[in-house]
């Protein structure tokens, strides 16, 4: 039995990327195809596709979610949304959020009030936001929520950087990193390559952060996401001759879809997915058997994370702690904006 500590590996500080670079595009990109490696670049990604393939993408669009809001006696808190439950019902994290009980009102700094609603020591608090329209608040008070490591403030370059180029439907509290590194141009090139992009959604919570706190990975909850695929991108992904997955996000998200159909009973399940409406709480770890994903394009994760155990899931773990010390070796740049990696799926080397 694994356990999370089966997951930890080196990495020297200085590797984590604290800002991106420049050129979406001018990322490097290793792949790792069974045991063997090969040092590219993103724009070498069409190169690895063959007509009929399928390229999904997450195109959930990050919002503002981080902001400072005060209590009636003066004391600020920073708070990063993470899961919409309604409208204006949202969960947040917030340190020292003990101080606050349920029915306190906090202002943010344009005077809009919060109504904290409940509290859950997992979650954070549950609140209230007393406006028309959150995302116009957030859009004038909010940050883009950088994850922790990144270890400074958001910047205005953030709110274009940290988005996707194809981003749509507002609801993440953090981006699906793997797609920061395609431009219009590399996503035209996907289709004249004859492969096909299809964009479906998952809305990026809390738990792309959240370490594992167990060292029996039986016990680690993960926190729900809300995620999309419609019937119509169901077809073209069931049709597929193989699926690209672009972000760990878009495979949970197909993998969800895939856990679907094979509940439906026989003769009404689908190649591969079933289309998808709902939240998700999959936790992938080795053992896991794939349905849906036979190539996966993704950066490099932290250690002793859920994603790392992904990744370790889908390539093995072998082989990517080999891959992760080249890559450490090389000096790769790491994490959301980091360099990216290209992975087959363990015994479908090619």
């Amino acid at each position: 039995m694994l356990h999370t500590s089966d997951f930890d590996f080196e990495l020297p500080p200085e590797l984590i990327a604290s800002h991106p670079l420049q050129q979406r595009d001018a990322s490097r990109m290793l792949v790792v195809n069974g045991n063997t490696l090969a040092d590219k670049h993103i724009r070498d990604f069409v190169d690895y596709l063959q007509p009929g393939d399928v390229v999904v993408f997450n195109n959930s669009r990050v919002i503002p979610a981080r902001f400072n809001a005060t209590d009636a006696n003066g004391r600020v808190y920073e708070i990063t949304l993470h899961t919409a439950l309604k409208n204006n019902l949202w969960w947040g994290l917030c340190k020292k959020f003990n101080r606050l009980h349920v029915g306190d009102i906090i202002t943010m700094e344009d005077g809009t009030q919060i109504k904290i609603v409940s509290r859950r020591v997992d979650s954070g608090l549950k609140m209230e936001f007393l406006c028309d329209d959150l995302f116009a608040v957030l859009d004038r008070v909010g940050k883009m929520p950088l994850p922790p490591y990144m270890k400074r403030d958001a910047e205005t370059a953030d709110r274009e950087r940290y988005q996707t180029v194809y981003a749509e439907p507002l609801g993440s509290m953090a981006a699906p990193t793997a797609g920061l590194h395609f431009t219009p141009e590399l996503m035209d090139e996907i289709e004249r390559r004859g492969a096909r992009v299809v964009k479906i959604t998952l809305h990026v919570g809390a738990g792309t952060w959240m370490p594992v706190k167990t060292e029996n990975l039986d016990e680690h909850k993960m926190h729900s996401e809300w995620c999309c695929i419609t019937p119509s991108q169901a077809d073209i992904i069931n049709a597929a001759k193989r699926v690209i997955a672009v972000g760990t996000t878009s495979m949970r998200t197909l993998e969800s879809a895939a856990t679907d159909n094979s509940k439906l009973p026989d003769g009404k399940r689908y190649a591969r997915v079933a289309p998808i409406c709902r939240s998700t709480s999959i936790f992938i770890t080795p053992g896991y058997k794939f349905r849906a994903v036979d190539v996966l394009l993704t950066n490099f994760h932290l250690p002793k994370s859920t994603l790392f155990m992904l990744v370790s899931a889908f390539s093995g773990l072998d082989e990517m702690k080999n891959a992760y010390a080249h890559a450490v070796a090389e000096k790769y740049r790491f994490f959301s904006y980091g360099d990216c990696c290209l992975l087959f799926k363990k015994g479908n080397a090619e």
